[in-house]
């Protein structure tokens, strides 16, 4: 088998033929009509389980069973992504439709359609974890809207086989959380799956969101995620550790049809290819993640896509200050498995988990070990020129790695705010001249330091050498102040979802004021630009916010 290793525009299949729009109408509002070109693919390909009843049960044998969401008491849409909405081939006078409230929250399924909820496995926090699957989501069905395919999935619409001991739900907070974080994830450029919609459902959930014995009632939501396919590691490893040959290779077959469609089934070079890809994708995603500041918390094997897609948005979060041990799951507070550090490497891991899955359809560890060697060449390749691009460098030179180290270094000294300091430091210009004792170099970037007084003779010493050489490298750059700035805005957000903001929204929230939720989706759909109508939103995590509860570090509650 593969040996381990140590840390260190995806592609979307056309429709095959052009497919009717499918048409549908709620009773009292039959002069609305909504059409969505449905196409479903994962349900009519893959193996279904025999079984129907929707109890809690070990699913072998197939790739999903059939599950129809919860009804809600009394829902009530709070927020729509018009972005998502026209993707798919709905208008926003669609939205404001009781039928498109009744698809959203489960209150209804549309005719000839055939919910499901997928199986799957996974490795959580390094240890098998067996069946997982689709606890709490249901996937309704497959759109294809200007050749683009989208699967719409429910999120906290009612229980599955898969529950387990939960109850299938969510509630408000983390719906709020993973609604607005993946729509600003896309925003952010970095590869992530989406968010049509937000609806609260009228009931509440217990949940012990602290898993400190304190129970108690919160709102209910759903949110309808949307995504190519939420196909994860896990849908392939559950297979392989029940021995289950033949449905592995029916879904890595159906995988690389749909969504690799350059790649050949069926073959061994083509399973190799898939994993190449695989791999190449999950790197490129969590440079994403790296570039911006943002930490998944869990990344567990069953919370990888396999198209390489940001997947559940859970206990999340930005870096404020500058830290790599850092990590905002309360649940991995002591050993930081997931921490910012470390997400490149757990890709790493987790692809030889991946790996080890598919070498039944391969038999070969030569080409998967080389694979996963390349990941690490990758790596030491793509980070260097990401940080590149951050720093405003558009040429490469043997000493930028050094500089990119040092610069680190320093940022870890004293709480430095990630997301200033580097969108302020595009301000700097090549002819500044730095003087001996003499700190009004930093007026630049002073606003990142959470507390510039604590900076000591010594470190604001480290700093005054590190802008040196940085001021030293940019006089080696033909490019203009204002072309680096360009650059620098363009990879380096003004504006990120911190923790703080998404908690003041859900407070709002608690108390039935949804503006907020609004107003931070408009901000985060253009997180690159100056928006000087949100200026307050550029600021530093407020010192109250510092050791709140959803402000700092949260759990897997939901």
């Amino acid at each position: 088998m593969v040996k381990n290793h140590k840390e260190l525009k995806y592609i979307i299949a056309k429709p095959i033929r052009f497919w009717k729009p499918y048409r549908f109408q709620v009773k009292g509002f039959s002069k609305t009509t909504m059409k969505l070109n449905i196409k479903d693919t994962f349900n009519k390909v893959l193996t279904a389980d025999q079984n129907k009843e929707n109890t809690r049960r070990q699913v072998e044998k197939a790739h999903f069973s059939y599950v129809t969401p919860r009804i809600p008491d009394a829902p009530k849409l709070l927020h729509v992504a018009e972005e998502m909405l026209e993707n798919i081939g709905l208008t926003s006078k669609d939205a404001t439709t009781e039928a498109f409230l009744n698809m959203v929250s489960g209150s209804s399924v549309l005719p000839n359609t055939a919910p499901f909820a997928m199986c799957y496995g996974g490795h959580q926090f390094g240890h098998w974890a067996g069946q997982l699957g689709d606890g709490r989501a249901i996937n309704l069905f497959e759109v294809v809207e200007n050749d683009q395919r989208w699967a719409l999935q429910l999120k906290g619409s009612g229980s599955t086989p898969y529950s387990r001991t939960a109850d299938g739900r969510a509630v408000l907070r983390s719906s709020i959380r993973e609604h607005l974080c993946s729509e600003a994830m896309f925003a952010l450029n970095v590869p992530t799956t989406r968010s049509l919609s937000l609806a609260i459902t009228g009931d509440h959930v217990l949940r012990d969101m602290l898993y400190d014995g304190n129970a108690e009632y919160e709102k209910g939501a759903v949110v309808c995620r949307v995504a190519p396919s939420f196909i994860r590691f896990g849908n392939f490893q559950i297979l392989t550790a029940r021995n289950d040959k033949e449905n592995l290779q029916k879904l890595t077959d159906y995988t690389i049809s749909h969504f690799f469609p350059t790649i050949e089934t069926g073959t061994k070079a083509g399973y190799i290819e898939f994993f190449k890809s695989v791999a190449e994708r999950t790197l490129d995603m969590i440079i994403g993640w790296q570039r911006v500041g943002f930490v998944h918390g869990v990344m567990n094997t069953d919370n990888m896509s396999i198209l390489g897609l940001t997947i559940d948005f859970g206990p999340y979060g930005w870096l404020e200050g500058y830290d790599k041990s850092w990590t905002p799951n309360t649940t991995d507070k002591q050993n930081r498995r997931y921490r910012y550090g470390q997400q490149i490497g757990i890709g790493l891991w987790n692809l030889f988990q991946l790996a080890n899955t598919l070498y039944p359809l391969i038999e070969e560890t030569a080409p998967l070990e080389a694979i996963l060697d390349n990941y690490k060449t990758d790596y030491a390749k793509k980070y260097p020129a990401m940080m590149r691009q951050k720093l405003g460098l558009m040429t490469q030179l043997e000493s930028d790695n050094q500089l990119i180290e040092t610069l680190e270094n320093n940022l870890e000294m004293v709480e430095t705010d990630m997301t200033i300091f580097f969108r302020n430091l595009s301000q700097i210009k090549k002819n500044t001249i730095i003087e001996e004792n003499d700190d009004s170099f930093l007026a630049v970037i002073e606003t990142a330091f959470y507390n510039k007084n604590e900076l000591n003779k010594g470190q604001i010493r480290f700093w005054r050498d590190w802008f040196g050489q940085y001021l030293a490298r940019l006089e080696k750059e033909i490019a203009t102040d204002e072309a680096r700035k360009t650059l620098m805005d363009s990879v380096n957000p003004k504006y990120v979802l911190r923790n703080y903001m998404a908690q003041l929204a859900i407070d709002k929230a608690d108390n039935g004021d949804y503006d907020l939720i609004s107003e931070l989706h408009e901000l985060l759909k253009k997180p690159y630009d100056e928006q000087p109508e949100f200026e307050k939103w550029f600021a530093k995590r407020p010192e109250w916010a510092r050791h709140k509860v959803g402000c700092s570090m949260l759990s897997c509650s939901s």
